[in-house]
């Protein structure tokens, strides 16, 4: 392998210098073929520094041998030494004029440099020099562009037309130029020849008279227009250019036409129909005008044209700018029907559903979601919401643990936290109170500030009787992350509670009942534990009493007032 990746080397280098032989003198060229070869061989390794070297000794045994000259240009003009550099490149297109990369490497120099007259001049002869070559004219075209020299521009292009044949990107680039300088008959007569070049394509037709049209030769356009249409009836862009046609000549009626017959073609590619009706919706919003004729329209071309999604998805966007989202469901579903893919249009369908807490049809949609597009982690968020809802608990728990599969390093941090969150909330509905604290901890490595994991982990660690010093600390949290959230409140005033901090928990579940917690028995009845514990037992058979009218299903409860006193779980 090694022996045959050194042979190519060594051929490649070969064929560098094989057009310089120095036949006078065997020896020397012997001691020069040596020394080139070995510093191509330097230079493939990247020991350039040594490789210089070498080409520098290539040039004490033969001065002016091109190959040598052109390898140490490359060298000089790295190191910035343009003048030795230049000199290089020189030398070597002077001693084999005829290697085209040789002439190529001083050209580009003299361009670089801004020495447009040695380029222009050397460009010039790399075309007589290698006629199939046709860098050197694409060179000549952008040097005449960027200095406006129209002339000698129009003489490029018509060289290279001459290479290339009459095509349409050189023929309005030459238009461009006449109608730059006002020569617009012969602007004009570029487009006319192209259609003459190619008579049977309509397309060169329907350029011709867009041309007219932006010129204000109305008329010209107008007949143009209508001999395309007159060969090809359903030809697309001839129809849109004749719908312009009428709006440019205040044509209104004629030019709705024009705009409802593309609609409804079939022909007619649906990147133009979906700026059409992006057109449509602008001209109704800005003449005021109700959403009836842009909904009929979009229902139309979704019926004519069935297997399209784009169309649909431009309809959804309306339906959401008009405050309609009702309409937009069989819309969603359609394309649905259409890609199950299309995450975007599932997106948008499950906010719907979202929005009206419909976890029935949150689950229709993520079921299929989570198959059709895996990697949308979205899907599996929702569904595991859902069937929490509606007490599947086992589902719910295997859907995130195929969320986390989906995991990445891109993933969202926070949401993978809230993963491992509602895992937790699931294992402590289950019982399982071992494996709900590992999920929090995950939780809060993903997100040490997630406040409802907080919260949770907090208040099951505080049931538990378990690790109140850091229950304590990451219910603190909470309350200065959100100091008037009565729930957090409360669970910081029952880790106080339970580590006999009587005095200071009343203080946190009075700030609890202040913030909307007389709407939980549950804070009430928390509340009346803290005033007992405090010493006021009046105050707590007022809050015990207060839970149990609200229902509450505490198994001490009626205990507690019966007995008048604290009485635990």
């Amino acid at each position: 392998m090694i022996y045959l990746l050194r042979s190519s080397l060594l051929l490649a280098a070969c064929l560098l210098f094989c057009s310089f032989r120095m036949d006078d003198d065997p020896e020397r060229q012997r001691k020069y073929d040596y020394y080139f070869l070995e510093a191509t061989r330097l230079k493939s390794q990247k020991e350039y520094a040594a490789a210089f070297e070498l080409y520098k000794h290539c040039l004490e045994i033969q001065p002016d041998a091109p190959s040598a000259l052109y390898e140490i240009a490359q060298y000089y003009l790295f190191l910035n030494q343009k003048e030795l550099g230049e000199a290089a490149l020189e030398g070597a297109v002077k001693g084999d004029p005829d290697n085209y990369w040789y002439n190529q490497a001083l050209a580009g120099y003299y361009q670089r440099e801004g020495k447009t007259e040695e380029a222009i001049e050397l460009y010039k002869q790399m075309m007589v020099r290698f006629p199939g070559k046709q860098d050197p004219l694409f060179a000549l075209i952008d040097i005449y562009g960027d200095a406006s020299n129209y002339e000698k521009l129009i003489e490029m292009l018509d060289l290279l037309e001459d290479k290339a044949g009459k095509n349409e990107q050189i023929t309005m680039e030459k238009f461009r130029i006449y109608l730059q300088i006002k020569d617009d008959k012969k602007a004009f007569a570029e487009i006319e020849g192209l259609v003459k070049e190619y008579p049977l394509d309509m397309r060169y037709l329907t350029i011709l008279g867009d041309v007219y049209l932006q010129n204000d030769k109305k008329e010209q356009a107008y007949e143009t227009y209508r001999k395309v249409l007159s060969v090809e009836p359903t030809n697309p862009q001839a129809l849109y250019s004749l719908a312009n046609y009428y709006e440019q000549t205040g044509q209104k009626e004629l030019y709705e036409q024009q705009i409802n017959t593309l609609l409804l073609n079939k022909g007619v590619d649906t990147n133009l129909k979906m700026n059409l009706m992006r057109q449509l919706v602008i001209r109704n919003n800005q003449a005021g005008g109700d959403s009836i004729r842009v909904i009929q329209m979009f229902d139309k071309i979704i019926e004519q044209d069935a297997d399209d999604t784009q169309i649909p998805m431009l309809y959804v966007q309306y339906l959401l700018s008009k405050q309609m989202q009702e309409e937009t469901v069989p819309v969603l579903e359609h394309i649905l029907r259409l890609d199950p893919t299309n995450t975007a249009a599932r997106l948008t369908l499950l906010g719907q559903a979202i929005n009206k807490n419909d976890f029935d049809w949150v689950i229709r949609i993520c079921e299929p979601g989570i198959e059709a597009s895996p990697e949308s982690i979205e899907f599996y968020y929702y569904l595991g919401i859902a069937y929490y809802q509606a007490e599947r608990l086992d589902d719910a728990l295997n859907v995130y643990q195929k969320a986390l599969l989906q995991v990445t390093n891109e993933t969202n941090k926070e949401l993978v936290s809230d993963f491992y969150n509602m895992i937790g909330d699931i294992r402590h509905s289950k019982k399982e109170m071992k494996e709900a604290f590992a999920a929090y901890d995950s939780a809060l490595i993903y997100n040490a500030n997630n406040i409802p994991v907080l919260n949770n982990y907090a208040y099951y660690l505080s049931i538990e009787r378990r690790d109140l010093d850091r229950a304590a600390e990451m219910s603190y949290k909470t309350v200065k992350a959100e100091p008037t959230n009565s729930t957090y409140l409360d669970t910081y005033a029952w880790i106080l509670f339970e580590k006999k901090n009587y005095s200071e928990a009343r203080i946190y579940i009075d700030q609890a009942l202040q913030n909307d917690g007389e709407g939980s028995d549950v804070i009430i009845e928390h509340a009346g534990d803290i005033y007992y514990m405090a010493g006021d037992v009046e105050g707590a058979l007022k809050h015990w009493q207060k839970a149990e009218e609200m229902g509450s299903e505490s198994k001490t409860l009626k205990k507690k007032i019966k007995r008048k006193k604290y009485i635990a779980e």
